[in-house]
């Protein structure tokens, strides 16, 4: 006997986000995995990874939602982490094996401040070797585990803060910093470490990663997994979660109806991708201006489906 059908199983419900405040050693498709035998739904899916070592802000899109996924504007992201000062590995982080240590304990504080003033604001920046990059068709990581030696070339980003909390010297030799960083979309925090070390000439790597923000969902919107299996249900609703990812425009009910059926509005001067909103703050659709058409990216609620 088959089980029946759930609201969550039913392709025509809106669903949400979800906001998951993800645990070490979980890499984000467990996440996505575990989501979903606790939603009993198949359609989840995730914005951007986040590396198995790291914890914090996991933005995933359920039911409908998912295809919110590829428009929402996550440009900005935002971490603390460790910075171990003194020691080189092949991760550019902990899970790596060591290739060199050397003491950091002469550093300044001076000195340290003079290297992260060099890796902020607008950088060429080489990507981890274990990113999950595309080369030739397979990720990076896959081709860096099976033992083939991988070659990224450097690409622009923006690291807008990168400020040291914390200092201290531990056994070994070695300096911790915990430092916060705010960066664009495509920043990998560890090769920030792994630059930084370098600059300063004693290598380095990064010992812990905690995100606490993706452009507007940060921690307080989080929940980890297991008070998600307490009470499997969505952090925001398909419409609170366009609130608050996209600017808006407000509509009346004929041009809603317009949109429901695909077609196009006239456009008022908003850039970028954008919602529609009835008066009482139900999402009707994603739109673009392009001309003299603001025309549907993504209709919501097209006719038919049942809310």
């Amino acid at each position: 006997m088959t089980e029946p059908t759930t609201q969550a199983q039913r392709p025509d419900v809106l669903g949400g986000l979800l906001i998951v405040d993800k645990d070490g050693g979980w890499t984000s498709h467990d996440v996505v995995a575990k989501c979903r035998k606790l939603l009993r739904t198949k359609k989840v899916g995730h914005a951007g990874t986040l590396d198995p070592m790291a914890t914090g802000v996991l933005v995933l899109g359920v039911e409908r939602a998912t295809k919110l996924l590829g428009l929402l504007t996550l440009t900005t992201k935002a971490y603390t982490a460790t910075i171990r000062l003194g020691q080189s590995t092949t991760t550019d982080d902990a899970e790596g094996e060591t290739l060199a240590t050397v003491s950091a304990l002469h550093l300044t504080d001076a000195d340290i401040a003079t290297g992260i003033a060099e890796l902020t604001g607008d950088i060429e920046q080489v990507p981890a070797t274990v990113s999950a990059i595309k080369v030739n068709g397979e990720r990076a990581y896959a081709r860096h585990r099976a033992g083939e030696e991988v070659r990224l070339t450097a690409r622009p980003v923006t690291v807008s803060r990168f400020d040291v909390l914390a200092r201290r010297d531990v056994s070994d030799g070695f300096v911790d910093l915990d430092v916060v960083v705010e960066c664009s979309s495509g920043t990998y925090v560890r090769a920030l470490a792994r630059d930084l070390g370098a600059a300063l000439g004693v290598g380095g790597h990064l010992t812990a990663l905690r995100r606490t923000r993706v452009g507007p969902f940060t921690l307080e919107h989080a929940r980890t997994l297991d008070r998600l299996a307490e009470d499997p249900t969505l952090n925001l609703g398909i419409d609170e979660a366009v609130r608050i990812a996209f600017p808006h425009r407000t509509i009346d009910d004929r041009e809603a109806e317009s949109l429901r059926d695909g077609r196009w509005l006239d456009p008022i001067g908003i850039a970028g991708v954008h919602a529609a909103l009835t008066a009482d703050g139900t999402a009707i659709a994603l739109l673009e201006e392009k001309g003299k058409r603001s025309s549907p990216v993504f209709v919501i609620r097209p006719r038919g489906l049942v809310d």
